[in-house]
């Protein structure tokens, strides 16, 4: 889940919705047969017209694939709102708890969180949470921000000096109440410290037992493949959805031929694949969409011709529009696993309804042919602030 900034949060015009937390994180034949496929949507009584009905829940049990070499379940949960949403509200710990022993109990055996994510906090709550059953599940976690070991406090730029990596990692394994990080990402690549050095630091902490595997998040290309010849790379998470389709340029193609995993973040393309915008929302001062001009005011009303799309095929299968949406993404690739992030049950439950939908391969076709003729209007981010964030930092020699 990213981006890490905090609060979020609509502003009061915006329309209530019941939908999951906002986010602020080639297609085959083959990908989908795995997957079930649901039966036709029923009609609604009397009318001949198809009924939109919510995917049956089930459970991710036996849903598996890999990054890399690291066997998880098919759809994760990410963390990252657990401690405070994008609303600015406060969830309760002990319902934060509930959630990750009912994700665990359906199934999801791949949890995220980073120690920028409200800084140290969010691992401590997934620690708490899943406590019971660590020994079950896959922990990832990720360092990178320039933040204080001790106290947290947010400080300006990038660290991932490797002395500071070790230490970093040292008080995740506190906050998360284990022995070892199974997936270390990390979150934004440093200009300041050449990926091998990264690397390095990453290497004596598989020897020291401490980490298990690792990845980037966010990189360039010529990063990527440094840094997975410097020590074998799991996965990468990136921004990917049906709203931004940036990573099939060339970080999924050099995914695919380096046999490392793809965890895309924000998924839900931060809560308007599932609904959570209309045209008339507007975000309030804090909210990271108020500066992405594809939810400007004069991009919104185009860009929504996406959950049109959406809403269409929800009618015509039994899904949601989110569930669409990730569904959709499990079909792109059998190494691709989505990591919604919610704070409430309902949604959890809706989410992991995604692995009951799939699509045949006409179908994959005939949606792809027609999200493909949407070009999406405007930018996820600045290039500011992607520039800062170390998208396409300058490689050191």
């Amino acid at each position: 889940m990213d981006p890490v900034s905090h609060p979020a949060t609509s502003s009061p015009d915006a329309p209530p919705s019941d939908r999951r937390q906002f986010l602020i994180a080639g297609a085959g034949a083959a990908a989908v047969a795995a997957l079930p496929t649901l039966a036709q949507a029923q009609s609604a009584p009397g009318t001949g017209k198809t009924q939109p009905t919510p995917a049956p829940a089930g459970s991710l049990a036996g849903s598996r694939r890999t990054l890399g070499t690291l066997e998880v379940s098919s759809i994760g949960l990410g963390a990252q709102n657990m401690s405070r949403t994008y609303q600015t509200t406060i969830p309760t710990r002990s319902e934060m708890h509930a959630i990750l022993r009912a994700a665990f109990e359906r199934g999801v055996t791949f949890f995220d969180a980073a120690e920028a994510y409200d800084p140290h906090d969010v691992e401590r709550i997934l620690g708490e949470g899943i406590a019971p059953f660590r020994n079950q599940v896959v922990v990832a976690s990720k360092f990178g921000w320039n933040i204080d070991l001790e106290t947290g406090e947010r400080r300006p730029g990038l660290n991932s000096r490797p002395e500071h990596i070790k230490l970093a990692v040292d008080g995740m394994l506190k906050r998360l109440r284990t022995d070892r990080i199974d997936l270390l990402y990390q979150h934004r690549v440093d200009p300041q410290v050449p990926i091998e050095d990264v690397a390095g630091a990453v290497k004596d902490l598989v020897a020291d037992g401490k980490v298990l595997h690792w990845g980037l998040c966010e990189m360039g290309p010529k990063t990527l493949r440094r840094a997975h010849a410097a020590l074998p790379l799991a996965a990468v998470q990136n921004e990917y959805s049906l709203l931004w389709r940036g990573a099939e340029d060339e970080v999924l193609p050099i995914c695919q031929e380096l046999k490392i995993g793809f965890v895309p973040w924000s998924p839900l393309g931060v809560g308007f694949l599932a609904g959570a915008i209309d045209a008339k929302t507007r975000f309030a001062d804090g909210d990271i969409r108020k500066i992405e001009s594809r939810f400007s005011a004069e991009n919104l009303p185009h860009n929504l011709a996406l959950v049109a799309l959406l809403n269409t095929w929800a009618a015509r299968r039994r899904a949601t529009p989110g569930q669409l949406a990730l569904a959709w993404l499990l079909a792109q690739k059998p190494w691709i696993v989505p990591i919604p992030g919610t704070t409430q049950m309902a949604h959890l439950v809706e989410n992991i309804g995604a692995a009951n939908v799939a699509f045949t391969a006409d179908e994959l076709a005939e949606f792809n042919r027609a999200a493909s003729a949407i070009t999406i209007q405007g930018a996820r981010l600045p290039d500011a602030v992607l520039a800062f964030s170390g998208v396409e930092a300058p490689e050191k020699p």
